[in-house]
């Protein structure tokens, strides 16, 4: 049986290597050549690149005699997951929300945008390591905050760039892959005298427990940008099980 799963995610990685030793054929749908790199290169998963809009979508639903849709984008891809799932809708296909557990972390500060997260950063002294991903930096690049900023970011051409171009000092970007354990968050975090972590509410496939724990270890301060909405779907685990019980179904 086929399933088609977007996401260039862990999780996604994860599920489509899982799920084809389970005996899955999984079409794995990234967005770059570096997210298909990093894509698992194992017996029965596929990997389609490219960015898809919403007709694209479906009318790659409808290449193959796919079983179900399944979204394991980013929380923060809103506008992506709206398109899989009226794309899902439109071919007739059941789709399914994976769904990432909230961090609920009350120690830190919290806002619900990444330009509200600039706002505070104003009042807020030192160093900043900015670990949001590079496509949503703008607010960051402004006088007074761009000089303290330490972006952390994929190691592609168009992210260091894209910093460069923002502004950011060279000296600061830091340019490498996760996942990062709470040690090497740590040494960044005392290597470059940081005094407040910015980070998304990325849940543990994002790594924000070791960021969390490695500013406490550290003495600075945690900002936490929060997920844009609450949304319906079901968490990894369930939606492996799920699948297994699919395929034992389908025999």
């Amino acid at each position: 049986m086929e399933l088609l799963l977007f996401g260039g995610t862990t999780e996604g990685r994860e599920l489509a290597e899982t799920l084809a030793a389970d005996g899955w054929r999984v079409t794995l749908c990234v967005a770059t050549e570096y997210g298909a790199a990093l894509a698992p290169h194992c017996p029965g998963v596929e990997v389609h690149t490219g960015r898809l809009d919403a007709a694209e979508m479906a009318a790659l639903m409808e290449s193959r005699p796919f079983r179900a849709v399944a979204d394991a984008t980013h929380p923060y891809a809103v506008q992506v997951t709206e398109h899989i799932r009226a794309a899902a809708k439109l071919a007739g296909l059941p789709y399914t929300r994976i769904l990432r557990a909230s961090d609920g972390e009350d120690g830190c500060h919290k806002t619900d945008s990444l330009t509200g997260a600039a706002e505070m950063l104003r009042v807020m002294p030192g160093n900043v390591l900015l670990t949001t991903g590079s496509k949503e930096l703008e607010p960051f690049a402004v006088p007074g905050l761009v000089e303290r900023c330490f972006p952390r970011v994929l190691p592609t051409v168009e992210a260091v760039g894209k910093c460069r171009a923002l502004g950011f000092p060279p000296g600061h970007i830091i340019a490498m892959q996760g996942p990062f354990s709470k040690e090497l968050n740590l040494a960044l975090l005392r290597q470059f005298s940081i005094r407040t972590l910015v980070t998304k509410e990325s849940g543990d496939f994002g790594g924000f427990r070791e960021k969390a724990e490695a500013a406490e270890a550290a003495g600075c301060a945690l900002l936490m940008v929060e997920r844009p909405r609450q949304e319906e779907g079901v968490d990894y685990n369930t939606f492996l099980e799920d699948m297994r019980r699919e395929l034992s179904y389908g025999r």
